[in-house]
């Protein structure tokens, strides 16, 4: 499959359920590879990633919803443990630290360039879940949950929790997406 293949069949799946067509461990082998395959700037290796399945995966959005208190309805919260499991993006703020300490001249990119290696993760992993046929959509219930996932999972405070991704089988399609004019987006010079 082509990236641009790849990248039309990605969409934001929200009718997701735990029938998935390949088996937990290769999602979590692509996952590790993905993540392996993603650059990050000065090959820092600020992306971390905590893939849950079955349980922890359910306890994941029983404790959203249970931190909102109920202000996020159970419905909505539902469509996503409906799924089969939830990659949990973090990004090492210590890793960025050490970083900007050791090229100054930088210091201020390093939390950016983090975030965008997240942001190139997220969409590679999101394709990649979609070329194993299955669906997916990120979600940012952060930064109200963020204790509560790092206790759940004992994750190191210099952690910061950037996103949430459920993922399961596909049980209906998106709307079709509109065509846009892109012209207005990108400037083409010679």
């Amino acid at each position: 499959m082509s990236i641009i293949d790849s990248l039309k069949k990605r969409r934001s799946y929200y009718e997701i359920s735990k029938d998935i067509p390949v088996s937990e461990d290769e999602i979590a082998n692509k996952v590790k590879e993905i993540t392996e395959l993603v650059p990050d700037a000065f090959n820092m290796k600020s992306a971390k990633i905590i893939l849950a399945f079955g349980e922890q995966h359910d306890k994941i959005w029983d404790t959203i919803y249970d931190t909102f208190e109920g202000k996020v309805p159970r419905e909505k919260i539902d469509t996503f443990k409906a799924g089969a499991g939830t990659i949990l993006y973090f990004y090492d703020e210590e890793v960025v630290k050490a970083m900007q300490e050791k090229f100054k001249t930088y210091a201020d990119n390093f939390p950016v360039w983090a975030n965008q290696a997240n942001g190139m993760l997220q969409l590679a992993l999101w394709s990649g879940l979609r070329e194993m046929d299955l669906g997916a959509s990120l979600q940012h219930y952060n930064p109200v949950i963020d204790e509560n996932i790092k206790a759940m999972f004992d994750v190191p405070a210099h952690y910061k929790l950037l996103a949430q991704m459920p993922f399961g089988a596909i049980v209906s399609e998106p709307d079709k997406k509109e065509a846009e004019d892109i012209d207005k987006r990108v400037k083409v010079v010679k």
